[in-house]
């Protein structure tokens, strides 16, 4: 199944995503549990707080909704959210995907 890098961008509202963030993790760790999720984490450093995922799915749409329901986007902390199919081909977690 293909893989989709998603990039969030997110909103400058640090103190809501710092209370929020405990649910939006729970929901990526059970997505990650049933396979949709391979990899994610925070943009460190930099202007803009954000964020890149990794999501298994069948297609872009199908990405896009694995993160619908994400609790950071539901209270509107991400302001921009980018999907595109990703293709590892080298380098040293290549063979992870």
């Amino acid at each position: 199944m293909p893989y989709f890098a998603t990039v969030y961008r997110y909103t400058d509202d640090d103190a809501t995503r710092d209370e929020v963030r405990p649910s939006h993790r729970a929901y990526l760790d059970g997505l990650a549990e049933q396979g949709r999720l391979a990899v994610s984490g925070p943009y460190v450093g930099g202007e803009r707080g954000g964020a890149l995922l990794i999501f298994v799915a069948h297609d872009e749409a199908a990405a896009l909704e694995l993160s619908d329901d994400d609790p950071f986007v539901l209270q509107g902390l991400v302001e921009e959210r980018t999907v595109r199919e990703w293709e590892p081909v080298s380098g040293e977690l290549s063979d992870h995907f």
